[in-house]
């Protein structure tokens, strides 16, 4: 990475608002600078254990578990059971499959609350918990993390293997 590239996403993230920002910079400190940079968006690929993440410049207001907004982007590859998908719009909305791509994306402001919406979300897709006890699950061990800087595993890192050839194209009519 040359500093003329450096430069252009610092002067990017000068133009955000200070909570992207912040976020945007603690993801560089982590897995360095983005392979993309528009005024819009920072983009890694295959960094950790993430197919993609991005950072985004302008922020969704989400009020689960709590009032905070999302920009961070990170997406696994995971073929989600077709009978799941209603279930997991219940769960939160800000985790999107997608049958297709066979991935899922989650949306938070801080990768640790992406980690742990996967965790549950990987429970809730394999009968350990429902929904509801996904969602109050999610609440008590964020409330934990958030208020007193208490750790859980399903924080730390993704509690299931990683999964490979999930797309799903479906079938061809004609």
């Amino acid at each position: 990475m040359n500093n003329d590239y450096q430069s252009c996403v610092d002067q990017i993230l000068s133009a955000w608002e200070p909570k992207q920002k912040e976020g945007a910079l603690k993801i560089i400190q982590k897995y360095g600078y983005p392979q993309e940079a528009t005024a819009s968006r920072l983009i890694w690929y295959n960094n950790g254990v993430w197919k993609r993440t991005i950072v985004h410049r302008d922020a969704v207001p989400h009020c689960f578990p709590t009032l905070h907004p999302d920009f961070l982007e990170q997406t696994i590859d995971y073929r989600t059971p077709l009978d799941a998908f209603d279930a997991l719009a219940y769960y939160d909305g800000s985790v999107y499959p997608d049958r297709t791509k066979g991935e899922v994306s989650v949306f938070c402001d801080k990768e640790e609350m992406n980690t742990l919406s996967l965790n549950l979300f990987h429970d809730i897709v394999t009968c350990k918990r429902t929904v509801e006890e996904a969602r109050k699950c999610y609440t008590e061990i964020a409330k934990n993390y958030l208020l007193n800087g208490i750790s859980s595993p399903y924080l730390e890192q993704l509690l299931f293997p990683p999964q490979h050839n999930t797309a799903d194209p479906d079938v061809r009519y004609f």
